[in-house]
Order: structure tokens, then sequence, then C-alpha cells
């Protein structure tokens, strides 16, 4: 079965003057156009192809590769809007639709959003929404305290940065949780923090608890190895300070400063931290 808005695997059936069907395993046909044939496509070789439908509506198979495929997220570019919608870039020759009533706020040329990319059952055409909570539900949790989890940043609150998790649920990470550049499309790797009454999800982008503590005490022992077994922060460094060396909280650094002593891998001073050089076990 040719799948709509999805990279197929097919077998070359035949070659014409306007380029080559190709075919599945249910005698089903549709051309790959002559522009998109590779020198090294002959016939009953498979290839795999994306189908969609082109400008003039037809079924059509590209090598080319799109960014999203359907049933999926994307953070998209507004290369044009018209009377009805915003056509966003996806990688094709014809960009995808936003129709108005798909449009959470009036998307604007020029302008970058997240989207759904989906196939619009009643007319066969891949469409994009703007309205992410249609598609993303928290009834049903599949995701537990502690996991680690795929996000995409989609929005900016007076709190945090709401995401996408695992292309299911949404979560929220909070401002004074963030020690790194986030904003609105980034992919991210995350932790399920905390999940609250009613199924809210918090999320921290560090590991949690002593796990996060441990990956912690790496960064510093790294930074030592790197800067001749010296560190010039200490418990008494400035929290913003500490954030910008480590991408970690004041709290996380003095617990992780700790381990490493108590392992008696270095040795505090006034002036900073050193470094061991050949700490026991």
């Amino acid at each position: 079965m040719i799948q709509i808005g999805k990279t197929n695997k097919l077998r070359i059936l035949r070659e014409t003057s306007v380029g080559m069907y190709l075919g599945d395993e249910d005698n089903n046909a549709i051309l790959l156009p002559t522009k998109y044939i590779e020198p090294d496509f002959h016939v009953d070789d498979e290839v795999e192809v994306f189908v969609y439908k082109d400008s003039e509506d037809r079924l059509i198979a590209t090598t080319l590769k799109p960014y999203v495929e359907i049933n999926h997220f994307a953070h998209l570019n507004v290369s044009e809007v018209t009377r009805v919608g915003a056509f966003l870039d996806w990688g094709l020759e014809k960009d995808v639709l936003v129709p108005f009533k798909e449009q959470k706020n009036k998307m604007l040329e020029g302008h970058s959003y997240v989207v759904y990319i989906y196939l619009d059952e009643e007319t066969d055409r891949i469409v994009a929404s703007g309205k992410i909570n249609k598609f993303i539900s928290n009834e049903v949790l599949q995701v537990e305290q502690g996991e680690e989890v795929d996000l995409l940043v989609y929005a900016e609150t007076d709190m945090g940065y709401t995401c996408i998790i695992n292309e299911m649920h949404k979560g929220l990470i909070y401002h004074n949780d963030i020690f790194q550049d986030v904003k609105v499309g980034d992919n991210l790797k995350g932790y399920i923090k905390l999940i609250r009454e009613g199924n809210l999800i918090d999320l921290s982008l560090q590991k949690i608890g002593f796990k996060h503590v441990l990956s912690s005490t790496d960064k510093i022992l790294e930074y030592l190895n790197a800067h001749d077994g010296y560190l010039e922060l200490t418990d008494k460094s400035s929290p913003d300070l500490i954030e910008r060396r480590f991408d970690m909280s004041k709290a996380t650094f003095k617990k992780s400063i700790g381990i490493l002593y108590r392992q008696r891998k270095v040795t505090l001073h006034e002036d900073g931290v050193r470094l061991i050089v050949n700490p026991l076990s």
C-alpha cells in the first residue's frame, strides 16, 4: 500500500518519457518524475521515495526528503500567507498549508511555528495545524517520574517553556530550572521531574537526583583536566558565575564538589579547587 505523507519503499516498474512508474505489492502505481530520477535507478530496483500531492493535486513520488512526515511535530518557517492560510517550507517544492482555522494565532510570513503535520481525511491532502493541544494529551500518561524523554519546545510563558513530550504529552520547564539557552523550536533531551495532581508534568533538562549530581561531577572533572587541574570557583562564588561556567545551579555545584572531595579527587582552597594528580581509590 502506498502511504501518502510517508517514505515508501517501491519497485521501479517501467521507465517512460515523463519519468519512472513505481509500484507496491498491491499493484498500485505512482509516477516518479524525470527530475527526481538518479543515475543508478533501474527497472526492478527498489527505491525509497516520499509520496504527496503536487501543485496540481496529483499523487506524486519524490526523492526529496521533507523536514517532517505526517503524524509528527516540527518547527517550520512561513514562506507565504495567502487568502487560504499560511504556507510553510517543509523541504519540498510544494509548501504545506496551515488553514486559518488551524492557526492558534495568525501566522506571519518569515516567522517560524511549531506545527503538527497530518493527512486531512476529507481531502486526502497533507496539511499542518498550529493548534498543538488537539494532538497531545495528558489524560493517560505513558511516562514516569525520572524518565528521560524527547522534548520539543513550542511556547514560552511567564513561568517557563511549554514542551511536547515524546510527541504525546505536554509539560513545563520552569525558568529557574533552566541553565542553558532555550528557545521555541528546540529539540532537547529532558527528564520528568515531577508528575503533579491532574497529570501536570514538570520537566528538567538535568538528570534528576543523585544521577544528576554524578553527571555534574563529571563536568567538573573534565574542566579540571582541561585547565591544569585548577578551578577558580568556590562555595562563595556567585550562582550566576557557576551557571555560566557549568550550566548548573550553585546547590548542584556544591554537592558535586563535596562528592569529589570525599572521593579524594580534589582539594579545596580559599582561591578555588585543585585536582589531586593521583587520587586515592
